[in-house]
């Protein structure tokens, strides 16, 4: 396993979306943000909702995780945003070495 995650989240708009991938990739929080649209079905308050959303996908390390679910957080318009992480098990070697280059690194604090 590497120390490596991917993190979901789900914006309303591009706009939102952008702002958040260039306030992490700024803070080096993340290496790369891909923004997708997407079509969202969901329960939300009692009741099945449909929405037009932005996926960001983020490229990051685990002990990045708590600020950036913080940065997350204070740049989200949702009452309840969707925030997941998922360890990244393997990847190519380059791929990972531009990950730790890219990154803060691990002993910098902000």
């Amino acid at each position: 396993m590497t120390p490596y995650i991917q993190v979901v989240t789900a914006l309303p708009d591009q706009a939102g979306a952008e702002r958040l991938a260039a306030h992490l990739l700024e803070q080096r929080l993340a290496v790369c943000v891909q923004i997708s649209p997407c079509s969202s079905w969901y329960h939300w308050q009692g009741a099945i909702e449909q929405g037009s959303e932005m996926i960001c996908t983020i490229k990051s390390r685990r002990d990045l995780f708590p600020e950036l679910c913080q940065v997350i957080r204070s740049l989200h318009p949702y009452e309840v945003p969707e925030i997941l992480a998922t360890p990244v098990v393997d990847g190519g070697k380059a791929f990972l070495d531009w990950l730790e280059k890219e990154l803060r690194p691990a002993e910098e604090k902000q």
